[in-house]
């Protein structure tokens, strides 16, 4: 265990606070209090409206900590915004929050302080470590439910993302205005910040899970769940039709095309065959016929096959304003081979949407074979190409 004497004065230095939610928890609030009272006098408890003895038990702490206190239980998403607001305005640029059932260990404050310097505009995540005692199966499952839907709503790859021990930066925070107040807080939070451009990354910790007759859990399956499940649901459409191609342009618009080629699809580091597959399955999804959706569905799919979601974001923009007649005609034309009435030798005056509409099974036929033998053409081609930079690379190296 780090020396907490050690870690008072870099609370103070690096203006970090700890945040502890709390309701009716009352068999655990004190220990939880006195053991983070070891590592910094900046602490914030918030009573979420307590029915249990919480609220008698909290006056032996009042010159210790600050307390935040109020009698209906409104949630601890609303309880963790009471804190950083407080915290915020006392001058406070990071708070940490720590669950108050006893669960997370104040012996791991100090690994976020830790990291501090190296992501200082982070939010840092206290990933528990995969083999716990006692630990249930619906929380493996439910963990990760969790992290997939956050790496289609970000693009992101974090573990542990329903983990309640966590660092957050309070600027980012004062700037956002969140819509859920419970559970599902600590999950709008995560995916509304790394949409703003915030780090989300991860740390290792330890977790006490007591028995399952032990236990004390104000979390109920059916109405949070429920509540988790449409906050997903609003995540994800505002994040596949508008913030992931946003912040993918953004990146990609400041960078040169040089070191696009360099960083992305010629990186040393990564497989040939996934880069290669990835550019195959931008072109596919750029083409095939589901306009509005390509994103959507490509995203989803590949995170299942672990492709490179930056460079399958590049080429499914091949169906960007300027390229979308060639694939219409492209399309249209394939499809009338394919049906045994086609030309190449299309009147362009006579090639409307109004042509589409009514020959629309024609169009669709050739855009599904147009995709499919595009995106092959594109990964065959870019495999060779990688493969035989590489070995020059090397040869040459």
């Amino acid at each position: 265990m780090k020396d907490p004497k050690l870690y008072k004065p870099l609370f103070d230095e690096k203006k970090c606070c700890v945040i502890i939610p709390t309701y009716n928890n009352d068999q655990t609030i004190c220990q939880v209090i006195t053991d983070v009272l070891e590592y910094t006098n900046n602490v914030y408890v918030v009573n979420d409206g307590s029915t249990d003895s919480t609220s008698s038990l909290l006056k032996e702490f009042e010159d210790k900590v600050t307390i935040i206190s109020y009698t209906q239980n409104i949630g601890k998403g609303n309880a963790l915004q009471f804190g950083f607001r407080k915290a915020y305005e006392d001058g406070f640029l990071y708070a940490i929050s720590i669950d108050s059932d006893g669960q997370h260990y104040a012996s791991d404050l100090p690994n976020f302080i830790d990291v501090l310097d190296e992501h200082p505009n982070a939010v840092i995540i206290g990933a528990r470590k995969p083999v716990q005692e006692n630990k249930s199966k619906g929380s493996k499952f439910a963990n990760k439910f969790s992290n997939f839907w956050f790496t289609i709503e970000t693009g992101l790859n974090v573990e542990d993302t329903q983990s309640g021990y966590r660092l957050y930066p309070l600027h980012p925070i004062s700037e956002t205005y969140f819509y859920t107040k419970k559970y599902e807080f600590e999950i709008e939070i995560i995916v509304r910040l790394s949409w703003k451009a915030v780090e989300v990354t991860t740390v290792p910790i330890d977790v006490f899970y007591p028995k399952k007759e032990e236990r004390v859990s104000h979390f109920r399956p059916f109405q949070d769940f429920s509540r988790i499940s449409v906050l997903n649901t609003v995540l994800v459409f505002l994040a596949l039709i508008y913030f992931l191609p946003r912040n993918f342009s953004r990146l990609y618009k400041s960078k040169p095309f040089k070191e696009v080629l360099r960083d992305d699809i010629f990186q040393l580091n990564s497989s040939i065959k996934i880069i290669s597959i990835s550019i195959g399955f931008g072109v596919f999804m750029g083409i095939f016929p589901v306009w509005g959706y390509q994103l959507i569905i490509g995203f989803i799919v590949a995170y299942f096959l672990k492709l490179n979601k930056a460079i399958f974001f590049i080429f499914a923009n091949i169906s960007i304003p300027p390229m979308i007649p060639i694939i219409l005609y492209l399309s249209y034309v394939v499809g009338g081979y394919a049906l045994g009435r086609g030309s190449w030798m299309l009147d362009l005056n006579d090639f409307t949407v109004e042509t589409i509409k009514s020959n629309i099974f024609q169009y669709i036929f050739g855009a599904v074979l147009l995709s499919i033998v595009a995106g092959l053409v594109f990964s065959a081609s870019s495999y060779f190409a990688l493969s035989f930079y590489r070995n020059n690379k090397r040869n040459k190296g």
